[in-house]
């Protein structure tokens, strides 16, 4: 496991526990609007924390931390990413996990032997313009194509999420993005914020006019449909 962050409490990364927060480093996307660079184009692993770390950690913490969210970074890149969420599920913790949904096979390892209690996974746009906004150009998409139908069959806890950038999404994205996940029990919309720490430059986010607007095309196909942060 490459670890390069750790969050020992939250309120805001697992929906309605308290957590801690794991950040794994590297990842297959590119995303210009990225707010974790740091974990994906300019590692430094001379900060990493071990998973041995992280266990002892959370043994202390059991009774007191509800569960543990890993994120990335693609935490589904570590090549030992199982054996460490059995270890957290061994201690009694629900764990949750982000991913961008490139690795199907291995979502279903993990959903399949029990490992992970919800999934929360980014779409990164309408079809046509998921190369461009995950910064890999002609980019196949029949692996984000097979977590998307996986996680519809519903046989584990999950949402769907997308952060709008102005200058890769429009209300017709996010209707279209809506229709290919019709059947979400939670689809989120968050706009982009600027963590300083980006892959790409002179990336804006949407007005609240068109937050409002996207959300309401959104709604017409997940009624559930809501905005994170704001």
């Amino acid at each position: 496991m490459l670890i390069l962050g750790f969050q020992k409490m939250t309120l805001l990364d697992y929906p309605n526990k308290v957590a801690a927060t794991v950040f794994t480093g590297g990842c297959n996307f590119r995303c210009p609007f990225c707010h974790n660079a740091l974990l994906v184009t300019e590692i430094d692993k001379s900060s990493a924390y071990s998973s041995d770390e992280i266990i002892s950690f959370l043994k202390t913490r059991k009774g007191l931390l509800d569960g543990v969210c890993i994120t990335g970074g693609e935490p589904l890149l570590q090549p030992d990413i199982a054996d460490f969420m059995k270890k957290i599920k061994d201690l009694g913790f629900l764990l949750k996990l982000d991913t961008n949904g490139s690795f199907p096979e291995k979502l279903k390892e993990i959903v399949g032997e029990g490992l992970v209690d919800y999934v929360a996974m980014d779409v990164k746009n309408s079809a046509e313009k998921y190369g461009a906004t995950i910064g890999i150009d002609n980019y196949d998409l029949s692996a984000v194509e097979q977590s998307l139908d996986f996680l519809l069959e519903g046989k584990v806890d999950f949402e769907f999420r997308t952060t709008v950038v102005k200058q890769f999404h429009t209300v017709e994205d996010i209707d279209k993005t809506a229709r290919r996940i019709a059947g979400a029990p939670r689809y989120f919309l968050q706009n982009f914020t600027d963590s300083g720490n980006l892959i790409g430059e002179g990336l804006e986010p949407v007005s609240r006019e068109t937050l409002d607007e996207m959300l309401s095309a959104a709604k017409k196909t997940i009624p559930s449909a809501s905005l994170r942060g704001v």
